[in-house]
């Protein structure tokens, strides 16, 4: 879906929304408040600058609008795959643009994020995993590495893992998939501008991801390790 169409969808009162080269910016109206836009389009791969801008404009908003709603548009096809990227460290931009992300979530900015098209490894992990709540719509692709490529890492057989994929979403892409995990917490299919508005309402600055995930039979060892971590935390305290 293109940027302006799910714009006009989820913003029926009309939104200010720019776009200067794959960078996504602005702010829209929902319901009675005003929610900043930030996001991607193109299938933009996240290198240096873009990275910057986007932790820039968290930022900005962080000062200038304390508590203002974010809004995360992600269309990305990842982390940029170029020498000079690398060289200049982009994990640490990257990494940059999660802390700036948490920051706001610490200072009581909701974030939620939406993924319209494209969210691939690094580029996803650093915005739509950073919200307090990631939602996808029905198309999406979402994938954190492609079979592939996970074959020629692991050194698994591609046909294996093609199979162990119809049985564990840990190995397969898709919204769906990831929604079992806890990682998408759900999938919108129709009246936008309802669904992001409840969203905004529902808002909650803990994570509920593993328990999601355990509760949707996606995820079921991630949520009994924490509690198994708490419980022996507790019983060191006492």
């Amino acid at each position: 879906m293109e940027w302006q169409t799910l714009a006009t969808a989820l913003f029926p009162q009309g939104h200010g929304i720019t776009e200067d080269h794959d960078f996504l910016s602005g702010s829209a109206q929902v319901g009675t408040q005003t929610v900043a836009i930030i996001g991607t389009t193109g299938h933009t791969p996240i290198g240096v600058e873009i990275a910057l801008k986007q932790a820039e404009a968290v930022l900005h908003t962080v000062r200038t609008h304390p508590q203002r709603p974010i809004l995360i548009l992600v269309d990305t096809q990842g982390q940029r795959l170029r020498h000079r990227d690398e060289m200049l460290g982009i994990n640490s931009y990257m990494a940059h643009l999660g802390k700036c992300i948490d920051l706001a979530r610490r200072e009581g900015h909701k974030v939620i994020a939406l993924v319209y098209d494209q969210a691939l490894s690094g580029g996803f992990i650093t915005s739509g995993l950073m919200a307090d709540a990631c939602y996808a719509l029905p198309e999406a692709t979402i994938r954190v590495m492609g079979l592939p490529a996970m074959a020629r890492i692991t050194k698994v057989e591609l046909d294996l893992l093609v199979e162990l994929a119809k049985e564990n979403p840990v190995f397969a892409p898709g919204p769906e998939n990831y929604a079992r995990m806890g990682g998408v917490m759900a999938i919108w299919h129709e009246d936008l501008a309802q669904r992001l508005e409840q969203a905004l309402a529902e808002a909650d600055p803990v994570d509920h991801r593993s328990a999601d995930g355990y509760a949707r039979g996606g995820r079921k060892l991630a949520q009994p390790v924490i509690d198994a971590v708490l419980a022996g935390r507790h019983v060191l305290a006492a």
